[in-house]
């Protein structure tokens, strides 16, 4: 029988007194990141019993409004190629890519 490998994401939130996020840094050893500082993030659990998302949505307060509308912009776009290579549901990938189009426009994101 064969062993299953267990793999480890680490995060790491460094609240201030008023318990708002002021470094964020995450480690995943074997995708070679070792305590990367980063400004957001965020993860969604899929909770199979109660058929609902469970999310952790966190940045820290100095994250800049701008960097936080690119930042939500590629989270959507890399959720509509996620969402196809789990469905391969073409039609709805293509107007959620049309969606993101929409939200960089809107936020002048593309000048």
């Amino acid at each position: 029988m064969s062993k299953n490998k267990t793999s480890t994401i680490e995060l790491h939130v460094e609240l201030d007194e008023n318990k708002i996020p002021e470094k964020l840094s995450w480690t995943a050893q074997d995708g070679g990141i070792d305590n990367e500082e980063a400004k957001a993030m965020m993860l969604s659990v899929w909770d199979s019993k109660a058929q609902e998302t469970l999310r952790i949505d966190l940045w820290t307060k100095d994250m800049p409004v701008d960097e936080m509308k690119l930042f939500f912009h590629q989270t959507l776009v890399e959720m509509s190629n996620t969402f196809h290579r789990a469905t391969q549901d073409e039609k709805m990938t293509a107007t959620m890519k049309d969606f993101c189009d929409y939200f960089a426009e809107k936020l002048e994101l593309n000048k």
